[in-house]
């Protein structure tokens, strides 16, 4: 950030960055007050139920600290889309949290410029909230609908449902890594390592930091999924520790074949087989869908998956019992890596 910022108050900084006229009161938006009062009121359409989410980035955690601040506004509100595209709903209204060192325009004008291009795209609007300084913070609470008792969840799914997931996993934790080789950091214990990447193909690296620094929720597939999933979660920690969520509030044991796990050709280009596989199933960041769909349905889904450019690739299946069953190469596998958690 600007360390001579031109003075800007907490209420020049609304109203330049974030307040936005003309959209609030749209008509089809839902929005009868927004930015500028105590507290926004906001219209649920007609036999829909009102979904919340919200999500914290922090930098140094999340992302890092030099990064786009057109990029971390776009994760901010991305993160958040993608919980509703895991429950089936339609993404509306948002509020932003927003602490930062200082009001630097420069800074403040890519950040609000990436949450409002992403917001635009999925028809969200900015309702309200809150500024102070501090430590870079971004808090955003995402609002959003779906038709009563039609939204996904994770305790749906049966017995003899097969599992999939969208995209290609991995692809995030890569990112991450090159962003923070790049930046000539390392986190505690971490090892660089080099050889973890055969060619360094120019196309494959912008491709793979793009992943992890413009994240593509999955919304109008989570719609379309409705009716069709049984259950459903977004991948934000990486397979291996949500997985096992999935399955428990279910009540049935996973069996995956890790094998299956969709790759992506940039993610091979770079990396060896072993950490391919490691990102893959541990380094969290993709926000993919993890769905449980029966077997006489997943065709549908396919189909649905392709008329939106999404693939969906079949990683294993739901049965009776508890826990979490991998395999590779037909033999028990015993993964290497944990996923994310913040506090481990």
């Amino acid at each position: 950030m600007d360390k001579n910022p031109r003075k800007l108050g907490e209420f020049d900084l609304i109203e330049r960055y974030f307040a936005r006229s003309g959209r609030s009161g749209a008509a089809d938006s839902g929005v009868i007050l927004g930015i500028g009062d105590d507290a926004a009121v906001l219209r649920v359409p007609d036999g829909r139920e009102l979904l919340a989410a919200v999500d914290t980035i922090v930098a140094g955690r999340h992302f890092l600290a030099a990064a786009d601040p057109r990029a971390i506004g776009h994760r901010a509100l991305a993160v958040n889309l993608s919980d509703l595209a895991a429950m089936g709903a339609t993404p509306a209204w948002a509020t932003l949290a927003l602490t930062i060192p200082s009001a630097d325009p420069e800074w403040l004008a890519q950040f609000s410029a990436g949450l409002h291009a992403i917001a635009d795209r999925h028809g969200v609007a900015l309702v309200g909230g809150d500024t102070t300084a501090g430590p870079l913070t971004v808090t955003i609470q995402i609002l959003g609908h779906a038709p009563r008792g039609t939204s996904l969840r994770r305790s749906g799914a049966a017995g003899g449902d097969l599992l999939v997931v969208t995209g290609t996993l991995g692809d995030a934790g890569a990112g991450l890594w090159l962003a923070r080789s790049a930046a000539g950091i390392a986190r505690e214990g971490e090892q660089p390592a080099p050889a973890a990447f055969d060619v360094l193909d120019a196309g494959a690296v912008r491709e793979l930091l793009r992943r992890y620094e413009f994240p593509t929720p999955r919304v109008e597939f989570g719609l379309a999924a409705r009716g069709l999933a049984s259950a459903a979660m977004d991948l934000s920690d990486g397979l291996v520790a949500d997985l096992p969520k999935l399955a428990t509030a279910s009540g049935l044991a996973a069996e995956v074949d890790v094998d299956r796990l969709p790759l992506s050709a940039s993610l091979c280009a770079l990396a060896t087989p072993a950490q391919a596989r490691d990102w893959a199933l541990g380094a969290g960041d993709d926000y993919e869908l993890l769905l449980a769909v029966a077997p006489g349905r997943f065709a549908q889904l396919a189909a649905v998956g392709a008329d939106l450019g999404v693939s969906v690739t079949q990683i294993g299946h739901l049965a009776a019992g508890c826990g979490v069953h991998w395999t590779a190469g037909g033999r028990v596998f015993a993964p290497s890596v944990a996923g994310f958690d913040h506090f481990r």
